[in-house]
Order: C-alpha cells, then structure tokens, then sequence
C-alpha cells in the first residue's frame, strides 16, 4: 500500500504559477513511474503529466499542457512534484497524484494503482 498526499494548490490569476507536491508514504516509489491527472467539473480524469521510475527518467504530457507544465520527482525523499507555469483558466480542475504499476508511464488511469486525495487548482481570468 502506498498513501500519497498533494499540497500546492489554490487560487492563481491568469498567466500565473503554482508548484504541486506529493509526498509519498507506505513503501518507495522509486520501482514505479508516477503521473499527475486532473478532473474539471463534469468533465472525465484526464493525465496531465507522467515521469518514469528515475528522477531523471523520461515524461510525457498531454498536448495543452506541454511547454508549460514540468513534472520532476525525488526519489531520495519519495516526492513527485508538478511545476505549473503560464497558467489558463481551463487549467483549473482538481490535480490528482498518482502511482503507477510500471516502470514507464501510462497515458491511463488504468495503469496507476493509487491515488491521493486531489488538490484544486483554479485559475482566474
């Protein structure tokens, strides 16, 4: 079992920045890859962004975000983070962090195992 927690979210006007945590707990995360998603109000959990299993492994990201969004992860202290720059209105959604079941990332829910709790993230215009 692995518990994960974000933190950083909030309230941000256009054009501006957050930086979003999750501490992991409960066993290492470093086997796994890990991915941030999102869910906007009747709209269906969508993956932001995803890193493999190393701190300097590879990533993916959804075509809205990238260039504007980084994911990085520590594994020495079993934290993800996701850097959130430029940000827009239709970026405001609840951000979920997320463990995976591989080593690569899944452009998936299907392919992480747990998830934290969420953290709301709004942009206003």
């Amino acid at each position: 079992q692995v518990q994960l927690v974000e933190s950083g979210g909030g309230l941000v006007q256009t054009g501006g920045s957050l930086r979003l945590s999750c501490a992991a707990s409960g066993r290492a995360i470093s086997p796994y890859a890990m991915g941030w998603f999102r869910q906007a109000p009747g709209k269906e959990r969508e993956l932001v962004a995803g890193i493999s299993y190393s701190s300097g492994g590879s990533t993916i990201y959804a075509a809205s975000v990238k260039g504007r969004f980084t994911i990085s992860r520590d594994n020495a202290k079993n934290t993800v983070s996701l850097q959130l720059n430029n940000l827009k209105p239709e970026d405001t959604a609840v951000y979920y962090c997320a463990a995976g079941s591989t080593a690569l990332p899944s452009g998936s829910n299907a392919g992480y195992n747990y998830w934290g709790q969420g953290t709301q993230v709004t942009v206003s215009s």
